[in-house]
C-alpha cells in the first residue's frame, strides 16, 4: 500500500488538472495524524548531522497545488494543515514566497478558501520562527479606487490563483509593500459576522477568518509580538497619517463572539499582552484618555479592555444601585437573559488576565473602583470548576486587600492581606502564556 501511494506523487504535477485532482484526493486522507502512512509525506526533509533539511518534491507540489482549481486547492490546503504540526515541515512553509502567497490569499476578500489558509497560518505560527517571519513580513498591494460597496481598498497581486482570480479590469497602479500584520488585524475584524445565515456574497469577505485569532495569540507569546499589539499604529494601515490606535483595541470586541475559536484567540491575545506590565495603564484606560506605553511617549486612545474581560464573566444577577454605579457602562443593568462564557478554559483565561493586571498598583486601584469585585463575586457563586474558583479567590485577595502605604513601587504586587495569607502551591497558580 505504501508503494502504491508513493506512485501517486508523480501525478501531482501532471499537466492534466483532472489527474492532479484525483491523485491528491487519494492522498489527502493519508496526511491525518492517525494515518499509518503519514510518514511518506515527511520522508527526506529531516536532514541529518550538518546537512540542512531539503524540501521534498511532494511538499513543493502541495504548496503549488494550493494555487490550483477549487477541489485540488482545497485538498492541498487540507493536506498542509494536517502536516503542519511537524516541526520538520515548518521551515518550508515559512519560506518567503509561500508565506507571502498565503498571507496575500487571506487578505484577498474574494479568496474562496481563506478560512483554510488562515487555519494553516495558525498552525505554522505555533513555531517561533514563523512568528518572527510574520512580524516583519511585507506584502505588495495595489490601491483600488474607493467603493461604497467594499470595505477593502486594495488588491493583493500575489494572491492570484485558481480560487482567487484577478479583478477585471486589472488595477493599473504600481504595487507598494505594506506590513502584513496590521492588514491581517483589519481582515479579521471585517471577517466577523453577527448573523451566520447572512449571504457571504454580500459580506466584506468570503471567509470568516476566525483562525486569525489563534495567529494573534501565537504571535503575542513573544515580547516582540506583544509590543505590536500595544504600540499605537495608524487606524488605516494604508494611510500613515490616519489617527493612531492600538491594534489590541480592534480585536477586543470579539470576547463575546458566538464562535469559540474567535473569542478564545482574542482572550488569549489579551492575556498574553497583560504580561507586559508597562502596558497596563493603556489596556485599562478608557478611549477618552490618550495613553502611551512606556518607554514610548507616543499616545493613543486607551484600549478600555475591562468591559470586554468582565462581560464574559457577568451573569444575570441583579445588583444594588450603588454596585451598578461602580460598573463600566457596558455592564450596567444587564438583561435577565445574560449568560456567562460557557467554556471554563476561557473563563479561566479572563480571570488570569485580571490577575496579571493586578501586578501593578495602578491596575489594582483602577479595578477596585470599576466593579471588578461585584462581577467576580457573582461569577464565583455560580462557578462549578474548582480551578476557576480558586483563581477568583486569589483575585479577590488582590482587590480587597489593603495596600502597604510604605510601598510605592508600581510593580510590587504584595498587599497586607496576602502577606498574612497562607501561600498556596505555586504550580497551582502559575499563569502561562497561551
Amino acid at each position: 500500500m505504501e508503494d502504491q501511494l508513493k506512485e501517486l506523487f508523480q501525478f501531482l504535477r501532471d499537466q492534466n488538472p483532472q489527474v492532479r485532482r484525483i491523485a491528491l484526493s487519494n492522498l489527502v486522507g493519508q496526511t491525518a495524524k492517525e494515518s499509518p502512512y503519514r510518514h511518506i509525506f515527511l520522508q527526506g526533509i529531516q536532514g541529518s548531522g550538518l546537512q540542512k533539511p531539503q524540501e521534498s518534491d511532494v511538499v513543493r507540489d502541495l504548496k503549488l497545488l494550493c494555487r490550483d482549481q477549487l477541489a485540488t486547492a482545497h485538498d492541498a490546503f487540507r493536506a498542509l494543515v494536517n502536516l503542519s504540526d511537524s516541526t520538520f515541515l515548518v521551515p518550508f512553509l515559512v519560506e518567503q514566497s509561500f508565506l507571502t502567497y498565503l498571507v496575500s490569499y487571506i487578505l484577498n476578500p474574494d479568496a474562496i478558501l481563506a478560512d483554510l489558509a488562515a487555519m494553516l497560518l495558525s498552525n505554522i505560527t505555533a513555531s517561533t520562527s514563523a512568528c518572527s517571519a510574520l512580524l516583519t513580513l511585507k506584502v505588495p498591494l495595489v490601491t483600488l479606487t474607493p467603493s461604497v460597496s467594499s470595505q477593502v481598498s486594495y488588491y493583493t497581486p500575489h494572491s492570484r490563483s485558481g480560487t482567487c482570480p484577478a479583478p477585471v479590469p486589472y488595477p493599473s497602479g504600481e504595487p507598494q509593500e505594506f506590513l502584513a500584520l496590521p492588514l491581517l488585524v483589519d481582515a479579521f475584524v471585517q471577517g466577523a459576522s453577527l448573523d451566520q445565515s447572512e449571504d457571504k456574497s454580500k459580506r466584506a469577505r468570503r471567509g470568516d477568518l476566525h483562525f486569525l485569532s489563534s495567529v494573534f495569540a501565537n504571535i503575542s507569546t513573544s515580547p516582540v509580538g506583544r509590543l505590536f499589539f500595544v504600540t499605537p499604529r495608524p487606524t488605516d494601515p494604508m494611510k500613515p497619517d490616519s489617527a493612531l490606535e492600538y491594534p489590541l483595541a480592534k480585536i477586543l470586541p470579539f470576547t463575546e463572539h458566538q464562535d469559540t475559536i474567535r473569542r478564545g484567540g482574542v482572550a488569549s491575545t489579551l492575556k498574553n499582552c497583560a504580561f507586559h506590565s508597562p502596558a497596563h495603564k493603556a489596556i485599562l484606560s478608557p478611549e477618552t484618555v490618550l495613553t502611551p506605553v512606556p518607554p514610548s511617549t507616543v499616545a493613543a486612545p486607551g484600549i478600555d479592555a475591562l468591559p470586554y474581560i468582565l462581560l464574559p464573566l457577568a451573569g444575570p444577577e441583579e445588583l444594588d444601585l450603588e454596585d451598578q454605579e461602580n460598573l463600566p457602562p457596558a455592564l450596567q443593568f444587564l438583561p435577565p437573559t445574560k449568560k456567562r462564557e460557557p467554556d471554563p478554559v476561557l473563563r479561566l483565561t479572563h480571570v488570569e488576565t485580571l490577575l496579571l493586571l493586578c501586578t501593578t498598583r495602578w491596575g489594582r486601584e483602577y479595578m477596585r473602583t470599576h466593579g471588578v469585585y461585584e462581577i467576580v463575586r457573582g461569577a464565583h457563586l455560580e462557578e462549578a470548576v474548582d480551578k476557576v474558583s480558586e483563581h477568583i479567590e486569589r483575585l479577590v485577595q488582590f482587590i480587597k486587600g489593603e495596600e502597604d502605604p510604605e510601598i510605592t513601587d508600581d510593580n510590587v504586587v504584595a498587599t497586607k492581606s496576602e502577606e498574612n495569607a497562607e501561600v498556596p502551591d505555586e504550580e497551582d497558580y502559575r499563569i502561562e502564556e497561551v
